[in-house]
């Protein structure tokens, strides 16, 4: 038993080059220091006493600026490459934390957390260009999953430890998030050297699903999936930004006990998620796994109003909403991988994080208001059924992917 669990993992985690591995280590030293967005609405409203909705609105911010530093990082990675993009996102994302942590206003708060999300989510598209071009194109998928375990093992740690500095002065968190992104930074630059742009157009990939346009704008159906995937994170992101004050507020948790809360996220993913990627990778369209995972995303919160808040139930509901973010995250990179060329890889990847950004710009806005208005449980069943809208959309698409197919073949 324990030698066939063995092999499982060596088989799961085999065949990935030393740079796709390099790449995760500089992401989980950098993941390791994120407590700051995770805290950041139990620090407004608990260390400032700002109001929730103002604290939605701060967290706004981070979104408004996260579409910005998506779509011209995407730009920058088409035309120059990846490698600088990603040191001097990280490395100046790094000084912001510095500054923010000094910032006492809620409007200086929120122009700064804009300025600091458009550098760092700037690194989100040259890092999904990275993870292609040093990756083969049979295993993209595990090497995506591979950085997102350093990136969610990273997470298990950062907001664990970040709820004991919390609880000793909230001020710890953002010199230690800023030192982390820096050293992450110098780490990439040391570990893989820049790559030429001319180089990148040589790297190998899958052949591309049919009737690609050579502009991400114009591929329809990825727009669609597009406007899909940002649905699916505006319930998502609600375990970042209103979660955390159900936490502390109804279920009565302390900071501590949020961080690890919180921490268990990445966690189990960190031990599971390759496992699962590399059982499923392959037996069914990426889309079929997408769609049932939005489900257990719902679920996820509606539970609280199934049965009411308890700590048992917390873990119940982390542990949904994880298991929701594995069938489905890893095989929407899937998605736009397989539907993008050496050419625009860029543009499709920028359009994939500006999603997640629109997201964290409409998710803290939208679930602040109405637990103001009218409180939490309406909140949980009105994400319930985003994700059942959103399954449903997922669903034609895949039948609509099938159908295609059929026709071409």
């Amino acid at each position: 038993m324990a030698s066939s669990i063995l092999t499982l993992y060596k088989n799961a985690y085999g065949g990935l080059s030393r740079s796709t591995w390099l790449l995760a280590l500089v992401m989980l030293i950098n993941r390791a220091g994120t407590m700051v967005l995770p805290f950041m609405t139990v620090y407004l409203t608990q260390n400032l006493h700002y109001s929730i909705e103002q604290a939605g609105m701060v967290m706004a911010c981070f979104g408004a600026g996260a579409i910005i530093g998506a779509y011209f990082g995407g730009q920058l990675t088409d035309k120059f490459g990846f490698s600088r993009l990603q040191f001097w996102s990280l490395f100046l994302n790094g000084f912001m934390f510095f500054v923010l942590g000094q910032m006492q206003s809620i409007w200086a708060i929120g122009a700064c957390f804009f300025v600091l999300s458009v550098i760092g989510e700037a690194f989100r598209p040259a890092n999904a260009a990275a993870v292609v071009y040093y990756s083969e194109p049979e295993k993209r998928t595990r090497s995506y999953s591979l950085n997102r375990l350093a990136v969610n093992l990273g997470w298990a740690i950062g907001p664990a430890v970040g709820g004991l500095l919390a609880s000793i002065d909230y001020n710890l968190l953002f010199w230690v998030d800023g030192f982390t992104c820096i050293a992450a930074a110098l780490l990439l630059k040391s570990f893989l050297p820049p790559v030429k742009t001319e180089k990148i157009d040589n790297v190998k990939s899958e052949k591309p699903e049919k009737n690609v346009n050579q502009s991400a704008y114009k591929d329809k159906h990825y727009l669609f999936f597009i406007f899909l995937v940002a649905l699916n994170a505006i319930c998502f992101f609600q375990m970042f930004s209103i979660l955390p004050v159900y936490y502390k507020e109804v279920v009565l948790l302390d900071e501590w006990q949020i961080g690890l809360v919180m921490g268990l996220n990445g966690l189990v993913i960190a031990f599971v998620e390759m496992v699962l990627v590399f059982k499923l990778e392959g037996k069914n369209h990426p889309l079929y796994y997408i769609s049932k995972g939005v489900l257990f995303t719902g679920l996820s919160f509606v539970v609280f109003n199934l049965f009411g808040p308890s700590p048992q139930l917390v873990v119940l509901s982390i542990l949904l909403i994880t298991f929701g973010e594995m069938l489905s995250m890893p095989f929407m990179n899937s998605y736009w991988i397989n539907r993008s060329a050496d050419n625009n890889r860029g543009q499709y990847a920028a359009l994939y994080t500006i999603a997640y950004s629109i997201a964290q710009v409409i998710a803290p806005t939208f679930g602040s208001r109405v637990v103001q208005t009218y409180g939490f449980n309406v909140l949980w069943y009105a994400v319930g059924g985003i994700c059942i809208l959103t399954f449903s959309g997922f669903y034609w698409l895949n039948q609509k992917t099938i159908s295609t197919s059929k026709i071409t073949v």
